[in-house]
């Protein structure tokens, strides 16, 4: 056997060694999560929120309740004019308004007008309209923020500060499936702050990577893996401190199917 060949032979197990081993290191890795800004979405800077009825009083006797809201320059049951639609989770029910009571998961609805139950208790509501594809509208007048009272007794100071920064979780939410898992909407709502690289900031972790966000804008997570995904959104100060307040740290997890 002669020298050439020796060396060929060594050259060619040495390559499928390394692609042995390159092929096994890729199937150890988790997958490479991204956080990328999602664009493209109609403004609706002109679009409103509001509702005389709650603005005139939070107390309630009962715990089922009316709530009806006026809406400005902005259509329910509609869709989203825009690509947006066709690459993320969309909603076949048109636009909507995300309900969301104590910071919990919210509650779509798809007309202005609905009855809610609502438990007895002290409560803070924060609506915000959405585009079919569940983004947020961000506008001082698309959002409507109330505290509520249900058969208690008056108290002159009840729940979160309201003029304190805050943050609100919107996006992800429930189970996704097939090419909804591709792209993720990840989409929050702040209140009294905003988001800079030198001042207040939202820092993301998803499945133990940490991403932080410095402009107030709607995100897609790329490359997440199936299964159980969890998400932790903190609102944070220019040290990277938790800024108080009792919905300023909120964890949630999503699940995702073939």
């Amino acid at each position: 056997m002669n020298s050439s060949y020796i060396i060929k032979l060594v050259v060619v197990l040495g390559l499928v060694f390394t692609s042995c081993k390159n092929s096994k290191k890729s199937e150890l890795e988790p997958n490479k999560i991204s956080l990328e800004k999602l664009e493209g979405s109609p403004s609706y800077s002109n679009a409103a929120l509001k509702s005389s009825q709650l603005d005139s009083t939070f107390y309630f006797y009962n715990t089922d309740i009316n709530f009806n809201f006026d809406i400005e320059n902005y259509n329910l049951g509609v869709q989203t004019e825009s690509k947006n639609a066709a690459l993320l989770a969309n909603s076949g029910k048109g636009q909507h308004i995300h309900f969301i009571l104590n910071n919990q998961p919210y509650s779509a609805h798809y007309e202005s007008n609905f009855n809610k139950d609502i438990p007895k208790g002290y409560h803070h509501l924060v609506a915000f309209l959405s585009r079919s594809y569940h983004e947020s509208v961000k506008n001082e007048n698309s959002v409507f923020i109330k505290n509520l009272i249900v058969r208690e007794t008056y108290k002159d100071s009840i729940g979160p500060d309201m003029s304190a920064p805050t943050l609100i979780y919107s996006r992800p939410k429930g189970t996704y499936t097939g090419k909804d898992t591709e792209q993720v909407l990840l989409d929050f709502f702040v209140l009294n702050t905003n988001l800079s690289e030198q001042g207040n900031k939202v820092k993301a972790t998803i499945n133990n990577q940490e991403f932080l966000i410095t402009e107030w804008v709607p995100h897609v997570m790329k490359g997440l893996p199936l299964g159980e995904v969890t998400i932790k959104l903190e609102l944070i100060d220019a040290n990277g401190s938790i800024i108080p307040g009792p919905y300023n740290s909120v964890t949630r997890t999503v699940t995702l199917t073939e």
